[in-house]
């Protein structure tokens, strides 16, 4: 059962040409639109389903800084900086607060790594990160139980609204000229002499210059007929919310087994914060090599599985023609289930912390589909071998929290301005150019 989200009007027609046009219309691909926007220029986004249909406005929430790959601690800056004043940017509302997240170590040795993060990441970008005792804990987490060893704290990290958040920032889009076409998929792009020069669509062809592709999990599908090898799997992650409770933390918060962040309606979004399943499909054979380094370094969270997902894969075309209907017509929206029993275990580890939860009533659960990579940080970047032809996928689960940086930086490639931050660590080539990359050990979201 999808969770709500907040309806974008689809223009009731489609250009003929535009400069840019934006390949999908979740927070990524709404916030990259809204970028290139600003800079005056011509955009359209399409979306096969609705705006923020998939993970967009299925994730947990959480804007962080804490916790993440060095590599990707600047770009989670600048998104914790863009945040605070995106709702008076967009003249909309995002549910944006800046309210802490805090990382519950349940163990003296899981304090110790955290600890290890706090000193050369934290410390090193100047972050307002600090480590808790027991009794700080506390006093950050109203009606915390249990012996927990400790925790880390970032006050500056805080939480928006995913039903709210990309509706609001594609109607600013809007406001600034884009075209949103909604129950468009796009079939495939055209070049002329090599470059991007079009893409067809189900409703029709739109010249344009470049194309940014910010497709989540059906980015690989749609890089596949390009001859683009893009390495990237899909990880199920199962997540509910509560109706409103009294006396909850006020703090985003995971311990051992659980994930929560309350909402804008006074319930909270509850999770796994150790379990998430990935279905063995024929991708996973393909990029096995990819991904055997994360896999050996942390795959303890991640729970296999075999079945009907591996047949539906493996029957789908590696190329389409582009008259006609493609794969993105046959599945609007990815809708999987929840996972009954990791979301059984979430409710009990987070009862356990904070017992309140006790008398929590589950109002709605679903699952959603994480476009993860081998090393964990998404793609933002042109691709040399397709010339106008840009990636802004891969996110890995933390697309929402660093969306408003990601849109911002994929304008500037496009548009060949200064960039806000390098974008050495998101390029393409590291995947065929041997570097065989792989998470950050000190990576512990």
């Amino acid at each position: 059962m999808a969770p709500f989200v907040e309806r974008v009007i689809s223009s009731p027609s489609v250009p003929a040409q535009t400069q840019v046009v934006v390949i999908g219309g979740g927070i990524i691909g709404v916030c990259a639109a809204f970028f290139l926007a600003r800079k005056g220029v011509s955009v359209v986004l399409c979306e096969k389903g609705e705006v923020a249909g998939e993970q967009s406005s299925r994730n947990w929430g959480w804007c962080r800084q804490m916790g993440r790959d060095p590599l990707e601690v600047p770009l989670a800056k600048e998104a914790l900086r863009l945040w605070p004043g995106m709702d008076g940017l967009i003249g909309g509302e995002t549910g944006f607060r800046r309210t802490g997240i805090v990382y519950l170590c349940r163990s003296k040795q899981e304090f110790t790594r955290r600890e290890a993060w706090w000193e050369q990441v934290g410390q090193r970008f100047d972050l307002d990160t600090r480590m808790l005792t027991r009794t700080q804990a506390d006093r950050v987490l109203p009606g915390l139980a249990g012996a927990w060893a400790g925790a880390m704290f970032t006050p500056s990290d805080g939480r928006a609204e995913p039903s709210m958040a990309a509706p609001a920032i594609a109607r600013a889009a809007q406001a600034l000229g884009t075209t949103v076409l909604t129950g468009c998929a796009v079939r495939g792009v055209e070049t002329t002499g090599g470059r991007i020069s079009g893409v067809v669509t189900e409703k029709g062809r739109i010249a344009c210059q470049a194309v940014v592709l910010a497709g989540g999990v059906w980015s690989r599908l749609f890089c596949r007929p390009l001859g683009v090898r893009l390495p990237q799997l899909k990880i199920l992650s199962s997540v509910m919310r509560t109706e409103p409770l009294r006396d909850g933390p006020e703090a985003s918060v995971s311990g051992h087994g659980f994930g929560l962040r309350k909402r804008r309606d006074g319930g909270y979004t509850v999770a796994s914060w150790s379990s998430n399943i990935a279905d063995i499909v024929p991708d996973s054979v393909r990029f096995f090599r990819d991904f055997l380094p994360a896999l050996l370094q942390r795959g303890d969270g991640i729970r296999l599985r075999l079945g009907r997902r591996f047949i539906t894969e493996a029957m789908q075309p590696a190329r389409w023609r582009l008259d006609q209907p493609s794969p993105f017509e046959a599945v609007r929206t990815l809708d999987p289930p929840a996972h009954p029993a990791i979301l059984q275990q979430a409710k009990t580890y987070a009862t356990q912390a904070f017992p309140v939860f006790h008398t929590m009533r589950i109002a709605q659960s679903w699952g959603g589909m994480i476009d993860v990579t081998p090393d964990g940080l998404p793609v933002i970047s042109a691709i040399a071998a397709v010339p106008g032809f840009y990636l802004a996928t891969g996110f890995s689960g933390h697309g929402f929290g660093i969306a408003p940086a990601a849109g911002r930086l994929i304008a500037e490639l496009v548009t060949n301005d200064t960039p806000v931050v390098d974008p050495a660590p998101f390029r393409y080539t590291r995947f065929i150019d041997g570097s065989r990359p792989k998470p950050s050990p000190l990576a512990r979201g």
